[in-house]
C-alpha cells in the first residue's frame, strides 16, 4: 500500500496486523481521488480509518487538515505511525464513530470531505446512524464518501452524486444537504 500522488507519492503505508482492517486498495483510491478532483485546502474526516491511508491520500494532495478517527488501539498506532514517517500531522482520536460525531456537532465542526469506511460486516446497519449524525457536520457543498461491500452497501440519507464498483467494493458519493 502507497500514496498514489501528490507530495508525498510512492510512499510506503502500513496497515494494522491481523483481518481487522481492510484497507482501501491503491487503485480504488487512485479511482475514487480522480473522481473527486482537486481537494486543495479541504477540512477532512476519515471515520473508520484504518490505516489512514484515505485522509493521508487527501493531505498528500493538498487538504488543509484531517482528523482521523478509529475505535482499534491497534488502527490508531498504524495511524500516527504513517503520519510520522510521512512528516505529516493530523489529529488522530481512538473513539468510536458515533461518539466522535456527537462531539463534533456539540463543537460545531465541519468538514467538507467525510470518508465512511466501517468494516463491511457493519455497513449495511450503520446507515441510519451514521446517515443522522454525519449532516450537521458537513460544510456546504461538503461531500461523504462511503466504501462498502457491493452486497451490503452503507447507504445514507443524503443526495447520492455518484456510485462506482470496483470487484466488490461499492463507492457512493454523496452530497451534503
Amino acid at each position: 500500500m502507497r500514496v498514489i500522488a501528490g507530495s508525498r507519492r510512492g510512499a510506503a503505508l502500513i496497515a494494522p496486523r491481523g483481518r481487522a482492517t481492510r484497507p482501501t486498495g491503491d487503485r480504488v483510491r487512485e479511482a475514487l481521488f480522480s473522481i473527486l478532483g482537486p481537494i486543495d485546502r479541504a477540512r477532512v474526516l476519515d471515520l473508520f480509518a484504518g490505516s489512514g491511508a484515505l485522509a493521508i491520500e487527501a493531505l498528500s494532495r493538498g487538504a488543509a487538515c484531517a482528523t482521523l478517527v478509529d475505535s482499534s488501539t491497534a488502527a490508531v498506532a498504524a495511524i500516527r505511525r504513517n503520519l510520522q514517517a510521512l512528516g505529516l500531522e493530523a489529529e488522530v482520536r481512538r473513539q468510536r464513530a458515533s461518539a466522535f460525531l456527537d462531539s463534533a456537532r456539540a463543537g460545531a465542526r465541519q468538514y467538507d470531505l467525510v470518508f465512511l469506511d466501517p468494516p463491511y460486516r457493519h455497513s449495511s446497519a450503520l446507515g441510519q446512524e451514521l446517515s443522522d449524525a454525519i449532516a450537521p457536520v458537513l460544510a456546504p457543498g461538503a461531500r461523504a464518501i462511503a466504501e462498502s461491500d457491493r452486497r451490503a452497501p452503507l447507504e445514507l440519507d443524503l443526495p447520492l452524486g455518484d456510485e462506482r464498483r470496483y470487484g466488490d467494493t461499492l463507492i457512493r458519493i454523496y452530497h451534503g444537504p
